[in-house]
C-alpha cells in the first residue's frame, strides 16, 4: 500500500527516483568500506609493523615539548625505549631532571634536557637551537600545551588578554618555531618526522573553550599544509587530535576504554606515524569522531556547550566552596 501511494505521488519519476536512491545508498555504503579499511590500514598495519619501534632510523634524537608530564612523557618514555636518545624541553629544570633520569635509568640512552617557558614568546628559541646544534634529530613531538582553567565564557575569563596571548604563543608560536629550527636538518638528510599534538577541540568548535580551540585549528592546518609540502622531500608531518586521555590538563584520574592513560595512547598514536597525516591516534576514539559525523551539527554543537557549562559552574561551585573554608 505504501509503495502504490509513493507510485502516485512520483508519477513516471518512480523508476528515476529508485536509482537515485540506489546509488546514494551504494555511494555512502562504498565510502563507509573505506574508510574502515582506512582503519585497518592505520591500526592493525602500523601495530603489526611496528612503526613507533622503528623511528629510531630517522635520526639518533627525538625532541619533544612539555615533556614532563602525560602524552609528551609518554612519547618521551617509548621512544626511548625504540632506541633514540632523548631531548627533554619543558619549564621546570627539576621535573625535567627527575624524568630524564627516569628514561636514562630504564632504557639506557642519552638524554638532555633544555629549561624553556613557552609562554614568554620568542625570546626563548635562541637558546633552544643553539643546545639542539650538532644533533642528528629524527623525530619532533610537538606537544607543550595551554588551556583555560575551566571552561568559561570569552569575555568572563579572568586577566583574559593576559591567557589569550599565552595560549596563542603556547599552543600556536611554540609549533611554528620548533618546527622552523629542527625541519631544517631533516630536510637536509631526507628524512624525519614531525609530531604535532592537536585537540578534538580543534575538529569541532568547542564554546567555552574558544581561544584553545582556535588554536588547535591552527595546529592541525600548519601541520596538513607542512606536511604536503614536505613529505616528497623525506619528511612526515602528522598532527595527532585526540579526544580525552588522562593527564594533568584533561584532569581526567580514571581510565576507560575511551578515556585511555597516556601511555596507551601514545602506544597506539606512533604506530600510526608516516599512515596518517591527520588522525585521532587511537581507534575508540576514531569510533567516537565517525559517530559524531553522523549527529547533525547543531545537535553537537549544543551537547558540547550545554556539557562545557555544567564542567564551568561544577568547577566554580568547588572553587568558590574551597574560598571559603
Amino acid at each position: 500500500m505504501v509503495a502504490d501511494t509513493v507510485r502516485a505521488i512520483l508519477g513516471s519519476y518512480t523508476e528515476s527516483f529508485a536509482v537515485i536512491g540506489g546509488l546514494t545508498v551504494s555511494f555512502f555504503a562504498l565510502k563507509l568500506c573505506f574508510s574502515m579499511l582506512k582503519v585497518l590500514k592505520v591500526y592493525a598495519l602500523g601495530r603489526l609493523a611496528g612503526i613507533g619501534r622503528s623511528l629510531k632510523t630517522k635520526g639518533e634524537w627525538a625532541v619533544i615539548t612539555g615533556a614532563t608530564d602525560g602524552i609528551g612523557k609518554e612519547y618521551a618514555r617509548q621512544l626511548a625505549k625504540s632506541g633514540m636518545n632523548i631531548v627533554l624541553i619543558s619549564r621546570t629544570q627539576s621535573k625535567l631532571d627527575d624524568v630524564a633520569a627516569e628514561i636514562g635509568g630504564v632504557s639506557r640512552v642519552k638524554t638532555k634536557t633544555i629549561a624553556a617557558d613557552f609562554s614568554q614568546g620568542t625570546s626563548i628559541y635562541d637558546n633552544i637551537r643553539n643546545q639542539l646544534q650538532g644533533l642528528d634529530i629524527g623525530v619532533l613531538v610537538n606537544n607543550v600545551g595551554l588551556s583555560y582553567e575551566y571552561p568559561e565564557f570569552f569575555l568572563d575569563i579572568p586577566d583574559r588578554e593576559k591567557l589569550f596571548i599565552d595560549l596563542l604563543h603556547v599552543n600556536c608560536t611554540s609549533v611554528t618555531m620548533m618546527s622552523s629550527i629542527v625541519m631544517p636538518g631533516m630536510l637536509k638528510k631526507k628524512k624525519g618526522v614531525v609530531i604535532n599534538i592537536a585537540s578534538a577541540s580543534g575538529v569541532i568548535p568547542t564554546p567555552l573553550l574558544s581561544v584553545y580551540s582556535a588554536c588547535k585549528v591552527y595546529v592541525r592546518y600548519l601541520s596538513e599544509c607542512l606536511n604536503y609540502e614536505y613529505v616528497d622531500k623525506g619528511i612526515n608531518v602528522q598532527c595527532v587530535h585526540p579526544y580525552f586521555v588522562c593527564t594533568n590538563m584533561t584532569k581526567m584520574r580514571k581510565s576507560s576504554l575511551f578515556i585511555p592513560t597516556a601511555s596507551t595512547f601514545v602506544k597506539s598514536a606512533l604506530n600510526t606515524v608516516t599512515l596518517d597525516a591527520v588522525t585521532c591516534g587511537y581507534l575508540p576514539h576514531t569510533f567516537m569522531e565517525s559517530a559524531l559525523g553522523i549527529i547533525p551539527r547543531s545537535l553537537a554543537d549544543k551537547f558540547q556547550f550545554n556539557n562545557l557549562l555544567s564542567v564551568s559552574k561544577r568547577a566554580k561551585k568547588k572553587a568558590a566552596a574551597k574560598k571559603s573554608s
